[in-house]
């Protein structure tokens, strides 16, 4: 009994660990993306660990889960910094990237038939809902770093249904992967015009595509959404 105990209290422990671990994360992802580091400038570990009132030991965890991203780098014996935007060449690549998994994902997906489209529905509508919010702060004139983080996080939930649904485990954890770095894109997003609009009639055609009789249009869908993004990224990234 005292084992079973002392084991669920470690697990417990562990439990709060990585929570913290997970908050911290979230706090400088948020900090990284709202404009107020610049590109090179180096980040302290304990400085942001005083700002959050946290130890070092989540913000180092959450540095190492960030240089993943591509959004810290590290150099031996000077520590993190803020990264550069992507460049319009490897931005080509990461979509380049995308078309390749998310196409067949769809592809894929296509045979999983009601559930998945009740779900892509579902995803689709809190993304239109965090996609109206934002274009009400852009309206009235305010950068909310808070909304913003919420409309890309029901973005990627939309994609994510889809690899959940495709029947391939090596494409999600591909998927999984290449999804750290998109991150990077929203360095680019918050220096232009957002293409919020955009992204919510794409999704809303995707979904179209799912429901009608025609097989090949939910692949045909995703690849010009993806195109579509990709065209506006490099756009933003050229201004």
């Amino acid at each position: 009994m005292a084992t079973e105990r002392r084991g669920a209290r470690e697990w417990d422990s562990t439990i709060e660990r990585r929570g913290l671990r997970d908050r911290v994360y979230e706090r400088i992802l948020q900090l990284l993306l709202s404009g107020e580091v610049e590109p090179g400038a180096r980040l302290s570990i304990d400085t942001i660990a005083r700002q959050l009132d946290v130890s070092p030991t989540p913000v180092r965890e959450a540095m190492v889960h960030l240089e993943r991203t591509g959004l810290v780098t590290r150099e031996a014996l000077k520590g993190y910094r803020m990264a550069p935007p992507l460049g319009a060449a490897q931005l080509r690549e990461l979509f380049d990237a995308r078309l390749m998994l998310e196409v067949e994902a769809v592809r894929l997906a296509a045979a999983a038939g009601d559930d998945m489209l009740t779900e892509l529905r579902e995803a689709e509508e809190h993304h239109r809902s965090a996609g109206e919010r934002v274009i009400e702060a852009f309206h009235a004139g305010r950068n909310d770093v808070d909304l913003a983080t919420a409309y890309y996080a029901a973005d990627a939930a939309f994609h994510e249904v889809l690899f959940r649904y495709c029947g391939n485990r090596y494409l999600r954890q591909m998927s999984e992967s290449l999804g750290a770095q998109l991150h990077r894109m929203r360095q680019i997003m918050r220096h232009g015009a957002t293409d919020v609009r955009e992204a919510i009639a794409e999704h809303e055609a995707i979904c179209d595509a799912f429901a009608s009789e025609d097989p090949d249009a939910p692949a045909r869908m995703m690849r010009l959404h993806i195109e579509h993004v990709r065209a506006r990224s490099l756009d933003l990234a050229r201004d």
